[in-house]
């Protein structure tokens, strides 16, 4: 019986097409951004406002300075958040990590005679190192980030607490023996350029002399100028979307939150870079109360209430998944946009503040919802 020679079929005649090359739509490449939901949220929250409080003063520049501030606090702890839950890790310890910040930072400055500045790298040196125990902790133990971080919340609330007591016999510090942290911020030239005051406020000055912002009776602008912990909000945001964009640390981030075994089989340190993240969020955790001491002229041994749990909603909100691999630093800081944006609004409306909080929830449950929906319809190449 004679061989029957194979005629190639059309099918075969041509290179499968490569899938990498397929041209998607701008459309569907929005959706697979993780940014997506917050910007939408966003949008959202700011259509809602303009029409309930547009002529209330909310959107004057006064107005856009409050509501950006706090913002800007709670996305300075987002960044950190964000950062460390793409690589898969969580820290619960970031509002008890602030209580302690600021106590670390008031304590030497007002009773010890530091200079604030000193006092300052001696409460970042002590974040530092309690982060890279966290990580420590973590990666050699095996233990759940929950676990590990849910131990420090409570070890540092704790100590905050005590050694405040010990040491002062109070909780809350801000004058001791006619000098108060207020006067000590002004005063230090160095801690004053970075944490205190505000940029700007000559140009807004200007606005005010040309009637195009609201003025006070002295000709001076309403608005004092762009706080520094907005600066420090913008920054952190350009510096971490610029690592997971462009450099090498990014993309180990992604990979180990994706799956750290296959990232360490690749030859990424995992341990470090976790390690890395737990440092950078206690430090974030840090700035926080360094920002906040130097706005309010206080600490407290109970600052950071439940802001471990917004900096992950936040988060979550900006396209951050659960279990790692997959998030946007941007989308966390418009989630700490939005937030900012909610809480002042409100006071502008006619809405019970009390509401603030279910809005936080349905926030989080709605952002879960809808990057699932998207994620699952962008994997299975739906249009």
């Amino acid at each position: 019986m004679s061989a029957v020679p194979l005629t190639p079929s059309a099918s075969t005649v041509g290179a499968a097409p490569d899938e990498r090359m397929r041209r998607v739509s701008p459309w569907r490449a929005l959706l697979g951004r993780p940014e997506f939901g917050s910007l939408s949220g966003a949008v959202l929250v700011f259509v809602l406002f303009g029409l309930s409080a547009g002529g209330s003063g909310m959107f004057s520049l006064e107005g856009v300075v409050n509501w950006a501030t706090v913002a800007a606090f709670l996305g300075v702890i987002a960044v950190g958040a964000a950062l460390l839950m793409i690589g898969g890790e969580f820290d619960l310890s970031i509002g008890s990590m602030i209580g302690f910040a600021g106590m670390m930072l008031a304590i030497p400055a007002l009773y010890w005679g530091w200079p604030l500045w000193a006092a300052a790298v001696f409460a970042f040196a002590l974040s530092i190192t309690l982060g890279a125990l966290n990580g420590y902790l973590v990666v050699k133990t095996g233990l759940p980030s929950f676990i590990v971080t849910l131990a420090f919340y409570f070890i540092l609330r704790g100590l905050s607490l005590a050694v405040s007591i010990l040491l002062t016999g109070k909780t809350i510090l801000s004058v001791n023996e006619g000098q108060s942290l207020r006067e000590l911020a002004q005063a230090d030239v160095l801690f004053a350029a970075l944490f205190s005051g505000h940029v700007g406020e000559g140009l807004f000055n200007q606005l005010a002399a040309w009637g195009w912002v609201a003025a006070r009776d002295d000709g001076t602008a309403l608005a004092t100028g762009i706080p520094k912990v907005v600066v420090w909000w913008l920054a952190l945001t350009l510096a971490g979307a610029f690592t997971l964009a462009r450099c090498r640390f990014g993309n180990w981030v992604l990979a180990v939150g994706g799956d750290a075994n296959a990232a360490k089989n690749c030859g990424i340190p995992v341990a470090r870079v976790k390690i890395i993240l737990f440092v950078l969020m206690a430090m974030c955790s840090t700035l926080f109360a360094v920002l906040q001491v130097a706005d309010a002229g206080s600490a407290a041994a109970d600052r950071g209430l439940q802001k471990e749990f917004e900096a992950i909603i936040a988060a979550v909100i900006g396209g951050c998944l659960l279990t790692g691999g997959y998030g946007s630093v941007i989308g966390a800081s418009l989630g700490a946009l939005i937030f900012g944006v909610v809480q002042i609004g409100i006071g502008y409306t006619s809405i019970d503040n009390n509401w603030y909080r279910v809005f936080l929830g349905g926030m989080l449950l709605a952002a879960v919802l809808f990057n699932n929906y998207i994620r699952r319809r962008v994997a299975l190449g739906r249009r």
